[in-house]
């Protein structure tokens, strides 16, 4: 997509807000991390936010894909003699200490992967933290202790930001996947930092993501098709609502499919629906007409589980003691034509239960046509922990233009809510 390579390349950052509250979307004039010159981070301590809230099984990372995502960023400060003081969340600890939320074993893996010294704190602040802070020699990383451990984190409270603060001078938020969150360390801290002086500004994963997602929906090359999945339409409105005044078209599958088909009067059996948003769908049939798409088949069973027998039915032929668990054969057929006319993809939520092998084939199907259609020149973005899990599942992760880090984040972005973690970064000069 041209606006898309030439606006990445040229540093614009997209705005925080989405198009139900800015369309187009209007260039940012927040501060990056590549705007700063060799003499802003040599010999500095530069505090940076990540999201290294990876999987861990027996004290070993299983899924290191977010502290890669973390490296070109830690590279490029290690690289120019800064000093690094690394931040992240891990699990939901609650506020307490809980071993098992440890970063340690990131703190190991990452060392692997930069090939420059990681040390590790078991502390986030505190007079621990203070001395290994003290003794960090530029050019190395000192990885924090979990930023949740502490009750402060989460209450974005002023003492910890401050006490965050004082450990550098320059604050680099690159965790995309909590940059929706007014937290401490992602929001707090970013002021206190410029309250003593300092900057705050973007890392190159958070400016990328911004820049995709914001281009796909500012400036997509048409036809634009969204894709839209998982359990529950409630948690996907806002963004439906903001997507329908863009799109040519909207694909709707998984669970939320089956409260658009009670609006319809058809029957779901057992399938989990939200009946207290069937008005709402039918709302949303009657605005969008012909640009809401929906299963005309779907593969139903009595039980949803791993070894189901599931078989493929027309929606108006679900039988009362039938739960819906995925889309049809004829629904692939359908959504992959539709996909093939797109220039422009965005992909958030399965189409099923994918976990499940005899639930899986719709969103593998879905996945597969997504990357043929990138194959032949279409943007595809894909916004999601469960859609990266279906993109990786079915072997396409690396045919697509952009899988989005951050879950939560990327669906407030583009319902057009504010991301207080970049909204609270330094402005650009001039």
């Amino acid at each position: 997509m041209g606006s898309r390579s030439a606006l990445w390349r040229s540093g614009t950052l997209f705005s925080f807000r989405g198009p139900s509250t800015c369309n187009p979307i209007r260039p940012m004039s927040k501060r990056l991390l590549r705007t700063l010159g060799p003499e802003q981070l040599k010999g500095r301590r530069v505090l940076v936010r990540a999201d290294l809230n990876v999987p861990l099984a027996g004290g070993v990372v299983t899924d290191d894909t977010r502290i890669r995502a973390s490296l070109p960023t830690l590279e490029h400060l290690t690289s120019h003699g800064s000093a690094v003081i690394l931040m992240s969340h891990l699990g939901r600890p609650k506020g307490g200490v809980d071993p098992t939320f440890s970063l340690a074993p990131v703190a190991d893996r990452l060392q692997e992967l930069l090939e420059v010294p990681v040390r590790f704190v078991p502390d986030t602040v505190g007079d621990a933290a203070d001395a290994a802070v003290a003794g960090l020699r530029d050019g190395e990383v000192l990885l924090l202790e979990n930023t949740r451990f502490l009750p402060g984190e989460t209450a974005n409270e002023e003492a910890l930001a401050r006490r965050l603060a004082s450990y550098g001078s320059v604050y680099v938020n690159d965790a995309f996947g909590t940059a929706h969150r007014a937290h401490a360390s992602t929001a707090g801290i970013a002021e206190a930092v410029k309250e003593n002086g300092g900057v705050a500004v973007a890392g190159f994963l958070l400016e990328r993501e911004l820049a995709f997602l914001g281009d796909a929906l500012a400036r997509p090359d048409r036809p634009y098709l969204a894709i839209m999945g998982g359990a529950k339409i409630s948690g996907k409105i806002d963004v439906v609502e903001a997507l329908l005044p863009q799109v040519d078209r909207l694909l709707i599958g998984g669970a939320m499919a089956n409260t658009f088909f009670l609006a319809l009067g058809l029957e779901v059996g057992g399938s989990l629906v939200e009946d207290d948003r069937v008005e709402m769908a039918r709302a949303l049939m009657d605005r969008a007409g012909e640009r809401l798409v929906l299963p005309v088949d779907c593969r139903v069973s009595e039980r949803i589980s791993g070894d189901a027998t599931s078989r493929a039915v027309s929606r108006a032929e679900v039988a009362p003691t039938d739960i819906i668990g995925d889309i049809g054969p004829e629904t692939e057929s359908l959504y992959r034509e539709l996909i093939q006319e797109a220039r422009t993809v965005l992909w958030n939520g399965p189409m099923g239960v994918f976990e499940l092998e005899p639930f899986a084939s719709g969103t593998l199907a879905v996945a597969r046509a997504v990357a043929d259609r990138t194959d032949q020149g279409a943007v595809s973005v894909v916004g999601g922990g469960d859609s990266a899990a279906a993109a990786e599942a079915a072997g396409v992760s690396g045919r697509l233009t952009h899988i989005s880090t951050g879950g939560g984040a990327s669906l407030e972005f583009l319902s057009g809510a504010e991301l207080p973690g970049v909204a609270v970064l330094s402005d650009e000069e001039g």
